[in-house]
């Protein structure tokens, strides 16, 4: 495994490293599609829906945990900056510890979740039960999808952005077949689309536990033991980044359900509209998501080698790519809306009202560009407190203007307001960029 070269922060060896992560990335959000095709041409709205309800749901749960992947790039790039591999197993171990406890735990806890879905959301009885139907399958995911967390933050922290992409990718394209499949040849409609996502992550995470222990094992020279891998110190450093991760998690995941469940109670068919247009936002979102993933091992090496010149070369031409692929991905949009809505649904009501926000999809992919950049930052410098500060101003003041813009313009009313989200994060996260600058 060769060492990154710290000379390489330019916008061509970001674009380099992210090329993998854009194909990963689009892997993510091409699932999601695919489960919103699948459903929406079958023969009634409850079923996406219901979809749309259950996948917010458990993303909230399992994306609060997303220090699980953060946490690690950070650790893991300062760590290889340092050419420190003993600290780079160490840190894997805990956190896959973690996963495990932590993914075991969401399995108690599937009938408290149940009932939070029932009594946050006011939907029709036959779309509750197909609602609990998607969440009482896909729920027992969850110690795979957590692990498949911490093993893609491993190689994205070692600048392997193609293998934590392949694993990435393996697990999102074999969800998206197995889903197909057990939909569509075996009728099992929204249970074919949870139980896919089941096997693929545990299988994923299978072939890539093996494949880790092969690639580290030649470059660790220490006996790990309990006492090292739970050092009491370790082990408090790293409650502390992965609490602010978790706390800036749940605000960030809360938002887009909050989305979720104004569109429900705007009626069921807002609902089934928010939930193709916002397939197309997060398209948008994994695919600049590349740069920042990018950009998060990179930082971490560059504070990690202590070169500020460098680190500010990084966030210089992160900003730069991230924003001129969002224009790029807009334009795309623009040309093909009609067609990529006809794909997703054959309800015609819901393809001609989709007309009428095509100018929300054209726009907040690239204002949201710079928070996704910013995000990349702070999570290479394990900065973690600000970042987790920045996302809950962002979320209240976002949950308030929602209330008020509802009133007025109604579903628009919404995507207004998430736009001013978007640009709220970007506020926020620039007004603390200086305490990274005083790290060096």
């Amino acid at each position: 495994m060769s060492t990154p070269n710290l000379s390489n922060t330019s916008k061509s060896y970001l674009f380099q490293l992210s090329i993998p992560i854009f194909f990963s990335n689009i892997a993510i959000p091409f699932v999601g599609l695919v489960d919103t095709g699948l459903m929406g041409h079958l023969n009634s709205e409850r079923y996406l829906a219901a979809i749309s309800i259950a996948t917010s749901v458990i993303s909230l749960v399992f994306w609060s945990f997303g220090f699980l992947r953060m946490g690690t790039v950070g650790l893991v790039s300062q760590s290889l900056g340092r050419n420190n591999y003993n600290e780079i197993a160490l840190i894997i171990l805990r956190n896959l510890s973690i996963a495990f406890i932590i993914g075991f735990l969401i399995l108690l806890l599937k009938n408290p979740i149940l009932f939070f879905v029932e009594f946050f959301f006011k939907v029709s009885e036959e779309t509750q039960q197909l609602i609990n139907q998607y969440v009482s399958i896909r729920i027992y995911s969850a110690p795979a999808e957590l692990t498949i967390y911490v093993l893609a933050g491993l190689f994205l922290g070692l600048q392997k952005t193609n293998v934590s992409s392949l694993l990435i990718s393996i697990f999102c394209f074999g969800n998206a077949i197995l889903s197909t499949i057990l939909v569509t040849v075996y009728d099992l409609e929204i249970l074919g689309a949870a139980l896919g996502t089941v096997i693929s992550a545990y299988t994923s995470v299978i072939i890539f536990l093996i494949y880790t222990y092969l690639t580290l094992k030649d470059k660790i020279s220490i006996r790990l033991n309990r006492s090292k891998i739970f050092n009491t110190k370790k082990l408090l450093t790293l409650f502390n980044i992965n609490f602010d991760i978790f706390i800036r998690t749940i605000f960030l995941s809360f938002s887009f359900l909050w989305v979720t469940y104004q569109g429900s109670k705007l009626g069921e068919n807002f609902l089934a509209l928010n939930t193709i247009l916002m397939q197309l936002v997060m398209m948008a979102a994994f695919f600049l998501d590349a740069y920042a993933f990018s950009t998060e091992a990179v930082v971490g090496y560059t504070i990690g080698k202590r070169s500020k010149k460098s680190f500010l070369e990084v966030v210089k031409n992160a900003f730069q790519l991230s924003f001129l692929t969002a224009i790029i991905i807009s334009t795309l949009y623009f040309i093909f809306f009609e067609t990529i809505i006809s794909q997703l649904t054959d309800l015609e009501y819901l393809r001609y009202i989709s007309l009428s926000y095509i100018v929300w999809i054209l726009i907040i992919p690239p204002i949201a560009s710079f928070c996704y950049q910013f995000d990349g930052i702070f999570i290479g410098a394990s900065q973690t407190a600000d970042m987790r500060n920045g996302t809950i101003v962002s979320v209240i003041l976002f949950i308030l203007s929602s209330e008020f813009l509802i009133s007025i313009y109604g579903n628009h009313g919404l995507w207004l307001s998430l736009l001013f989200f978007m640009i709220m994060r970007s506020i926020s996260l620039n007004y603390y960029f200086k305490n990274i600058l005083r790290r060096f």
